[in-house]
């Protein structure tokens, strides 16, 4: 892949972006919503139903409605969802802002289980208006802390048509900046039981900074069941696994390939594209979605399926990349029928004729009328295939484009397909060395004809791994000396799978131990030259130099706990709602202000780190029916949560407690009358400032995207020493 080709896929992620990472707020100076040649073209084309174009365009000039996703695999969703219905929705359903009544939000009816909701305010409005402060304030720290998504509605349909189970081997080959990517975490982890699926989603970018994205949005779920890549997506490389003894080929069951487009969908929000677009853009990436297409077919496991997407209108973005890929892969693909998959959702089906124009507004139908002047430019696979009863065949009907009039969201295409055997190419060329006669009759008969698109690929050019600076994956042996005091403080299982955990150096003392699954640990162990690894695993322990002299040199990290705890036998504290809500909204609080069964646990308990333990009573449905673990210190005289500040937020309003902060943030209100408000949530920030992080500022930076990490790597002194304060 050429300079400009790649430069290009990078550059051509605005539309992905856009309509992935729904943001609440960045505003644009007034861009006149005018776009002669756009409307030219798409009234042509014959894309929008006969009577509704104009209906199509009004909705393209209207702002995009906010839409909100609630994690699905968080055993606290439906707390989540009841907070939201019970006291935000109801609180914001009966305002009028500059004039628009504020309607009651709706789940989207074709998103399972009333997990993805919609309102007719748009980012901005809900962003600027002082009315909506709390509802924005909630939408921001939940999202933080994991428990929502602010997606556009068309993005989340990709990973509901992979039709994710938890044994499937997922990539995700274009996935910053990576809502769709947690999408396909959460369906993953559908049972909370289990805290290693043997599935596992790797997820790929081309771009290494944007790669960082993805860690930031991966991160916020905690899986020790995803990796993210840095690769070209165009050659992604193949990756092997060891099989009961043998090297194998990783072959995926499910594909996400949700390529870079001209994102013409995304005008209502992405408001820089009515200026910039032409229909150039198209001619330009329609090689690069096909390459990055032929790609994922390639890696995809016979029997399995790739949804192809885009939030381009184009059909040369479409329709035509899929009818290419159909016809190379003569009769190995197949597209799949999602018309019963997503009861609810309006689609238009896919087209079956279309033709193409310049920039300069010269039309072409095909290929044989374009001049040989422009097949730079223009190429085969851009028009419908000549023969009828081969595009018959094809069923580019089961192809979905979704139109922003019909049901108030962005422009999307997306089409499912089905491998039934392995790619042509791959069975004619099997992988075997070429002989110095093969490779001189190559030459004689061109070897631009040997390669070209779907013959044999090039072999895999050798990976440049310069500026790549990455700290290696390491994995811990079972007779590692950080398992003894490990083992023994925490009273861990005999069944902890201790081959899971890895450090990030060779040489010095471990600061932090991560796991993965043991799926992800074959592919890390089998494929260390070939692949660019960004992160992997879930954060478990910290090193905490002042935790050697209670019994061991490693505290309970927070994101990793509902991982772990299933392991832990010592060192818990059960406690209640009550002394959940202490906890939270008190920096450091003496023992006696837990409640007496806490008390009594943690009197017994030794100085060092800890868990603390809510179960739900189902006799009691006003307090919350879900678990909550959360990471502690049991100090000499004391206790604290050692919990990220979002998170602190997530779990008081799930107790009942109102949080929130004013325009300036100076205080929060509690909706129970306490009077510790200058001493409630805010003291997370003191926290974070005494919560030291180790390790390299870059690679920490990196690896937890947070400001500041939100369990430190060491205890406040005085809440060791005597010079302990209650709060």
């Amino acid at each position: 892949m050429g300079k400009r080709s790649r430069q290009r896929q990078k550059n051509q992620t605005a539309g992905r972006d856009s309509r992935d990472n729904d943001g609440w707020g960045a505003g644009y100076a007034d861009i006149i919503k005018e776009n002669k040649l756009f409307e030219h073209y798409y009234k042509e084309l014959g894309l929008v139903p006969e009577g509704e174009f104009d209906l199509f365009m009004e909705a393209m000039r209207e702002p995009l409605p906010a839409t909100i996703r609630i994690t699905g695999y968080k055993s606290h969703a439906k707390e989540i969802l009841h907070c939201l219905k019970e006291k935000y929705f109801k609180d914001i359903q009966e305002l009028e802002i500059d004039g628009q009544k504020i309607e009651a939000p709706q789940p989207l009816t074709w998103y399972p289980d009333d997990q993805a909701w919609h309102t007719n305010m748009s980012r901005k409005i809900i962003r600027k208006s002082p009315l909506l402060e709390k509802f924005h304030q909630f939408l921001v720290s939940e999202t933080e802390s994991g428990n929502i998504s602010r997606q556009e509605a068309v993005s989340m349909i990709p990973p509901l048509l992979l039709k994710i189970e938890p044994h499937h081997k997922i990539l995700d080959m274009c996935a910053a900046p990576g809502s769709k990517t947690a999408q396909l975490i959460e369906m993953l982890h559908s049972d909370m039981e289990v805290p290693f699926p043997e599935g596992f989603v790797i997820a790929n970018d081309v771009d290494n900074k944007r790669c960082y994205l993805l860690v930031h949005q991966a991160k916020r779920l905690n899986s020790p069941c995803i990796m993210v890549v840095n690769h070209d997506a165009s050659c992604i490389p193949t990756l092997n696994i060891d099989s009961d003894g043998k090297k194998d080929i990783l072959f995926y069951d499910r594909i996400l390939c949700d390529v870079p487009c001209s994102g013409d969908g995304t005008m209502r929000k992405n408001i820089d594209v009515w200026k910039k677009w032409t229909t150039s853009n198209s001619l330009h990436l329609h090689g690069l979605q096909l390459r990055i297409a032929v790609r994922g077919v390639e890696q995809l496991a016979v029997g399995g399926r790739m949804v192809y997407s885009t939030c381009s209108l184009n059909p040369i973005e479409d329709e035509a990349v899929i009818a290419a890929l159909l016809e190379k892969s003569e009769g190995a693909l197949e597209l799949a029928d999602g018309s019963a998959d997503l009861p609810g959702l309006k689609w238009m089906p896919g087209v079956t004729s279309w033709k193409l124009m310049t920039k300069e507004g010269q039309w072409y139908s095909d290929w044989s009328e374009v001049p040989s002047s422009r097949h730079t430019q223009i190429r085969p696979t851009m028009f419908p295939p000549k023969d009828p009863e081969k595009l018959l065949g094809m069923h580019l009907e089961r192809c979905m484009r979704i139109l922003p009039h019909h049901q108030n969201t962005g422009g999307f295409f997306v089409a499912v397909l089905v491998k039934k055997a392995p790619m042509p190419w791959n069975k004619k060329y099997p992988k075997v060395p070429l002989s110095q006669t093969q490779i001189f009759n190559a030459k004689c008969h061109s070897i631009v004809c040997v390669r070209s698109l779907f013959s044999r690929p090039p072999p895999m050019k050798k990976m440049k791994l310069f500026g790549y600076k990455e700290d290696p994956f390491v994995f811990l042996t079972e007779d590692d000396p950080v398992f003894t005091t490990i083992q023994s403080f925490y009273n861990l299982s005999p069944d902890f799978p201790k081959l899971n955990v890895l450090t990030r150096t060779h040489e010095g003392k471990k600061r932090h131990l991560y796991m993965v699954s043991k799926e992800l640990r074959n592919v890390l162990l089998n494929n260390s030259e070939r692949m660019k690894v960004i992160n992997t695993g879930v954060k478990v322990w910290s090193r905490n130099s002042d935790g050697e002299e209670f019994g061991c040199a490693f505290r309970l990290a927070q994101e990793g706990i509902y991982t772990l705890q299933p392991y832990i036998h010592s060192r818990i504290i059960r406690v209640s709602v009550e002394d959940i809500k202490v906890l939270l909204t008190q920096e450091n609080p003496f023992l006696s202000k837990l409640e007496e069964d806490a008390h009594s646990q943690a009197k017994k308990l030794g100085m060092g780190s800890i868990v603390l333990k809510y179960i739900p009573n189902p006799n009691n449905p006003a307090e919350p029916q879900c678990p909550i673990q959360l990471c502690g210190w049991r100090g000499k005289t004391s206790i604290r949560a050692f919990v990220p500040r979002n998170e602190r937020f997530h779990y008081l309003r799930m107790l009942g407690v109102e949080v929130f902060r004013d325009k300036q943030g100076l205080g929060q209100k509690r909706s129970d009358g306490e009077k510790e408000g200058k001493q409630e949530v805010d003291e997370e920030d003191k926290m974070e400032k005494v919560a030291e992080e180790e390790g390299s500022a870059q690679n920490e930076a990196e690896l937890d995207m947070e400001n500041g990490d939100e369990n430190g790597s060491s205890v406040p002194k005085s809440d060791i020493g005597n010079q302990e304060t209650s709060s």
